[in-house]
């Protein structure tokens, strides 16, 4: 187990991440800069088995992952082997599939996934739905992600909250951090920043985002890995992610 709760989200590097080679010279780049373990999305092809052994060379620790939605509705038993093949337990799709985009979506989508990913919960695995801020538009008087999280079935359905997309939708991190707080074990952290009136993303500890609360909420909710993302990066994104885990730290978070 890794000594750490702080993991890179490799979304962040995706540019640095297309090819087998990339992969291993980026993964021993993010471990100099002091992490111990990601979450792998963004990733090019690589075979599952090599994908292991360059993590371990590394020193990293896959703790979670970003996979489309069709994989686990139609391959589950392969997507419980990759995972338990990384001893990486957590799954995540990175939003709504397209195809639920709708009025009618939400719920459906609630519904359906409840019972798609129940072979990877009965693996011992976890399923987890990550936000943007689409999901904060109000369907008659509740938002999406009140329906997801109101017509999905908690034992099987968790939530990946990212910081930066409930503020972007006009929510408040904190609030969500506590109404969902039975329901994770993952969180994103990225910051928000202004330039004029257009938003931002930014560095944690760089924008404006309250992080003290922000960061005893997730302590109440027991979060189990605190994972840095930056989305599109007004820097290098390897000087983001090392300035974020930086700030992160002197927070108090390790």
């Amino acid at each position: 187990m890794s000594a750490s709760v702080i993991g890179a989200q490799l979304y962040t590097l995706r540019d640095f991440l297309k090819t087998p080679a990339e992969i291993r010279t980026t993964f021993g780049r993010v471990r100099d800069m002091g992490y111990e373990a990601v979450q792998c999305s963004g990733l090019g092809p690589i075979e599952p088995l090599e994908l292991k052994q360059v993590a371990a060379e590394a020193g990293l620790k896959i703790v979670a992952t970003h996979i489309g939605f069709d994989r686990i509705r139609d391959e589950p038993q392969s997507v419980i082997d990759e995972h338990k093949l990384w001893g990486c337990r957590h799954v995540a799709i990175g939003g709504m599939p397209a195809e639920y985009r709708d009025s009618t979506g939400f719920a459906r989508f609630a519904r359906e996934a409840s019972t798609a990913v129940r072979p990877l919960i009965d693996a011992g695995l976890t399923f987890s739905y990550h936000n943007h801020s689409f999901e904060l538009e109000r369907i008659g008087d509740r938002t999406g992600l009140q329906i997801l999280a109101e017509e999905s079935d908690a034992e099987a359905f968790s939530f990946e909250v990212d910081t930066y997309w409930i503020q972007h939708g006009g929510g408040n991190p904190v609030t969500w951090l506590r109404q969902l707080r039975e329901r994770m074990y993952v969180v994103h952290l990225k910051d928000m920043a202004m330039k004029g009136s257009e938003q931002l993303f930014a560095e944690v500890g760089e924008g404006n985002l309250e992080w003290e609360p922000i960061l005893a909420a997730c302590s109440d909710a027991d979060i189990e890995w605190y994972l840095i993302e930056q989305d599109r990066c007004q820097r290098d994104p390897f000087d983001s992610l090392k300035l974020s885990l930086d700030n992160l730290r002197a927070m108090g978070l390790h």
